[in-house]
């Protein structure tokens, strides 16, 4: 496995959903530091995507501490390693609570694609195709 050189960012107004979203979608938990007193809180996460990719999240805050990212604005597209994973993804990301926003079709750059969106409004293409 090769250590991730580049993490998408996000805030959450729910950690905990986002974690049961992101692990539906097939994300691996590295890293979860929450609030000592406030559990609900996550400081900073980080989660592994596949073999060479990352994202990095917390909670929203109002500590300046906080980057000032607003949930449910952002935009990631994760590659799947085949044109059936498109829809096996899809439906876990539904099954956590997702909606879809693109029915999966075949776009004219090749593989298969889809989109849903996240309990929070982020926006997730889930593609076969690897780009170029």
């Amino acid at each position: 496995m090769t250590q991730p050189q580049l993490f998408h960012c996000l805030r959450y107004r729910d950690a905990d959903a986002a974690i049961a979203f992101l692990v539906a979608l097939g994300f691996t938990e590295r890293l979860v530091v929450r609030d000592e007193l406030d559990p609900t809180v996550v400081v900073h996460a980080q989660f592994q995507w596949r073999d060479n990719g990352g994202l990095m999240f917390g909670s929203v805050r109002d500590d300046a501490k906080g980057l000032a990212l607003r949930p449910g604005t952002g935009v990631c597209n994760l590659v799947v390693e085949s044109d059936e994973a498109v829809d096996a993804t899809l439906r876990r990301a539904v099954e956590a609570g997702g909606r879809i926003a693109q029915e999966p079709n075949e776009p004219p750059h090749g593989g298969r694609s889809a989109g849903v969106l996240d309990p929070e409004g982020n926006y997730w293409n889930i593609d076969s195709h690897p780009g170029q």
